[in-house]
């Protein structure tokens, strides 16, 4: 009697297709001639002549088509370099210049397209029904050698927070809600899908643990499908817009700096940054000043559970909120209309 084959080679067969790699490359100087300098008894090779430009690949990862005429999603954190070129590699003998129509670094999502028809392309599932325990598949190319690599696992845990690096310019950025699975998320498997066992998408994988085995985490797959259609729509992500920089307030930083207040939003530029409140934006207009402290937005109160970012997600283009702020001492009430983010 034949053993029966594992699920997941069926699973192997309808959503490889659909997975591709993504390489970033930019026009660098071409180095003819090295010289090599001695450092702590070892010679490092450095450029000694340079001639014009040549393309030069700068990184890249995995990602996935969701409709049949070419519409890509991956993470953030592969596409991020603005001054570069992306090349989808859907098979050996088919390669296509990307187009990149979306960035959410929020979020670490990513929308590309690629001109063509009748591409493979995968189901997007439901990530509100994922279940601790599910089996599930993770897809991708990792170190960008070997592609359509999968592993099995299941899910760890869900609505996970962690800080991730995206290994690009060492940029922190906080990642809520993720769905964690002890499936193999290695480097370059980045934007690639997490998978249930009927074939559907259900996350994006976007970090992992370094140093640790089998904690990996992907980006839920409902929270994108909006912006997805947005952009299939109106060729971007149509999304609110405040206009100000600002450090959430905990009672560590509040301490610190003897401030008044515990929670919300300070409003307070980089130090060597654009400043506190764009000229122009709804924040400039409501009358939003520096050192201004955001406590709440339409009655919501600000912080490090419910961010400045999550309130402003949950509004729309034009729409007006109520904002109350904290400013020399006391509670002040404005209004404000959000412009759409550029």
């Amino acid at each position: 009697m034949l053993k029966e084959k594992s699920p997941i080679v069926k699973i192997a067969k309808k959503v490889c297709p659909a997975v591709i790699t993504i390489i970033a490359s930019r026009d660098l100087p071409k180095i003819e001639e090295f010289y090599f300098m001695p450092v702590r008894g070892e010679k490092i090779a450095l450029p000694k002549k340079m001639k014009g430009l040549e393309k030069t690949k700068i990184g890249g990862g995995s990602g996935f088509i969701v409709s049949e005429d070419g519409y890509i999603l991956t993470c953030n954190h592969v596409v991020e370099d603005g001054e570069a070129d992306y090349t989808v590699i859907v098979d050996p003998d088919h390669k296509y210049g990307a187009q990149v129509l979306a960035r959410d670094p929020l979020i670490d999502m990513a929308i590309l397209k690629i001109e063509g028809h009748h591409f493979s392309f995968l189901k997007l599932g439901n990530s509100d029904a994922v279940e601790l325990g599910e089996s599930v598949v993770a897809v991708g190319n990792p170190l960008g050698e070997f592609e359509d690599t999968l592993s099995a696992g299941i899910i760890s845990g869900l609505s996970r927070r962690v800080k991730a690096s995206n290994g690009y310019d060492s940029k922190i950025t906080n990642l809520r809600g993720l769905i964690q699975t002890d499936a193999a998320i290695n480097p370059g498997n980045s934007g690639g899908p997490l998978v249930n066992l009927d074939g559907q998408v259900i996350g994006i994988n976007t970090a992992m643990i370094m140093g640790a085995e089998n904690i990996g985490f992907a980006l839920p797959i409902n929270s994108i499908k909006e912006d997805l259609k947005e952009v299939k729509k109106h060729g971007k992500i149509k999304r609110p817009y405040l206009g100000v920089k600002y450090i959430l307030l905990n009672e560590v930083i509040s301490k610190a700096n003897k401030l008044p207040v515990n929670y919300g939003a300070l409003v307070v530029r980089e130090m060597f940054g654009e400043p506190a409140v764009a000229k122009g934006s709804s924040a400039d207009l409501a009358g939003i000043k520096e050192y201004d402290i955001i406590l709440e937005i339409n009655g919501e109160k600000i912080g490090e559970e419910h961010t400045l970012s999550d309130a402003l997600s949950q509004c729309l283009v034009g729409q007006e909120i109520s904002l109350l702020v904290w400013r020399n001492n006391q509670e002040i009430n404005l209004k404000a209309v959000l412009k759409q983010k550029q």
